[in-house]
C-alpha cells in the first residue's frame, strides 16, 4: 500500500472541499471496498477522508411517505429496519443476499453504490483493463469472461456492477443526494447514477470530482409482492451471476431490475408492459441485443427460468 495522508471532515461541505483540493483524494467509511483496493495498489490515492463522522447515519421520513437513507447507513441495520422489511422488502432481500454478515456490519450505503466491479482483469494489474487503465485493452474480452456482461456492454469494457444493493435501489426509483466541493447539493435519479462503459469505463458514476453522496431516498412504497432472487457459484459471498430484483402487482404488472448482465443494474420500464405475457416474452425485449460469448451465453435463458419462477410464486403463470 502506498503512502498516504488522512484527516477527518466535520461537516458534508467540508468533506467535500477536502477532496476537490487534493486531485486523487477519495473518501472513506467502512472500507470494505477500498482499502483492498489499496491493498492491491488498484487504487492509490494521496489523501483520504474519513466521513464517518458526518452524521449520516440515520434512516427518516421523506417527503411524500418515502425514507431517507443516510449515507453512512450500514447495510445490516438497513435490512434489518422494520419500515425497510415492511415496505420495501425487495431491498431488505437484496442486501442479506450481499457478503458476509461482517461485512454488512461495515458497509455502508453510499459505498455500496459505488463499489467497484469484480472483474478478476480489474483486479489483477498483470492484465490489460481499460476501467483500471485507460487505453490498456480489456483482457476479459478474450479470457474466461463466465461473470461478465451480456447487455450495455461496449468494445472497451464487459465488466459488471457488483451491488445487489444498487439493483434493488433501481426497481425502486430511488434517488441518491449529493453535496458539491462548492456546498451546492443535487439529487440524481438512480437511473441515471450508474453509468455505461461506452469509450470511459473508468467513469463508473454520473458524480463529479469531490462530489459526496449524503443519502439515497425512497419514493412512497410500492405495493405488490417484493422479490430479489440471486443466482451464484456458491451459497454465500459470492457475487451474482444473475440476479432479479421484481415488484409484482397480482394482475401480473410489476417492475423488474437485472443484476449481473451489464456495467449497471439493469432495467427497462418500456419492456413492463409484457410483464403479464409471461417470462419469456418480458426476457426477449428487456436483453435483445445482448451480445454472449461462449462461457455467458447461458445468461439470457437463465434470466427467463429465474424471472419465471419469481412470477410463479407470485401467483402468475408463465
Amino acid at each position: 500500500m502506498k503512502a498516504f495522508t488522512f484527516e477527518r471532515a466535520r461537516t458534508p461541505a467540508e468533506a467535500a472541499a477536502a477532496a476537490a483540493r487534493t486531485p486523487g483524494a477519495r473518501f472513506i467509511a467502512g472500507g470494505t471496498n477500498l482499502v483492498d483496493l489499496m491493498k492491491l495498489q488498484i487504487e492509490t490515492p494521496p489523501h483520504l477522508i474519513d466521513v464517518n463522522g458526518l452524521a449520516l447515519d440515520r434512516i427518516e421520513p421523506a417527503p411524500g411517505g418515502g425514507l431517507r437513507i443516510g449515507a453512512l447507513v450500514r447495510n445490516t441495520d438497513l435490512a434489518a429496519d422494520a419500515r425497510v422489511r415492511k415496505d420495501y422488502a425487495v431491498l431488505s432481500r437484496a442486501l442479506l443476499a450481499g457478503a458476509s454478515g461482517q461485512l454488512r456490519n461495515k458497509a455502508t450505503t453510499a459505498g455500496n453504490l459505488l463499489q467497484r466491479t469484480r472483474c478478476p482483469y480489474f483486479y489483477d494489474t498483470a492484465q490489460a483493463c481499460n476501467k483500471r487503465k485507460p487505453g490498456s485493452g480489456c483482457a476479459a474480452m478474450d479470457g474466461i469472461n463466465r461473470q461478465h456482461a451480456i447487455v450495455g456492454t461496449s468494445s472497451a469494457c464487459i465488466a459488471t456492477h457488483p451491488s445487489d444493493m444498487a439493483v434493488a435501489m433501481r426497481v425502486l426509483d430511488a434517488t441518491v443526494e449529493t453535496v458539491r466541493p462548492g456546498g451546492a447539493t443535487r439529487t440524481i435519479p438512480i437511473a441515471d447514477f450508474h453509468r455505461l462503459p461506452g469509450n470511459t469505463p473508468q467513469r463508473e458514476t454520473a458524480l463529479e470530482p469531490g462530489e459526496l453522496i449524503t443519502a439515497v431516498t425512497l419514493p412512497a412504497p410500492v405495493g405488490g409482492r417484493h422479490e430479489y432472487r440471486k443466482v451464484r457459484d456458491r451459497a454465500s459471498y459470492a457475487f451474482a451471476l444473475v440476479s432479479v430484483a421484481a415488484i409484482v402487482q397480482r394482475d401480473g404488472r410489476g417492475r423488474v431490475a437485472l443484476g449481473g448482465v451489464a456495467h449497471k443494474p439493469w432495467r427497462m420500464e418500456a419492456a413492463e408492459p409484457l410483464l403479464p405475457n409471461g417470462a419469456e416474452a418480458f426476457t426477449a425485449q428487456l436483453l435483445a441485443g445482448a451480445r454472449t460469448t461462449d462461457h455467458n451465453a447461458f445468461k439470457p435463458p437463465l434470466v427467463t427460468r429465474v424471472l419465471s419462477d419469481v412470477l410463479q410464486e407470485t401467483g402468475r403463470t408463465t
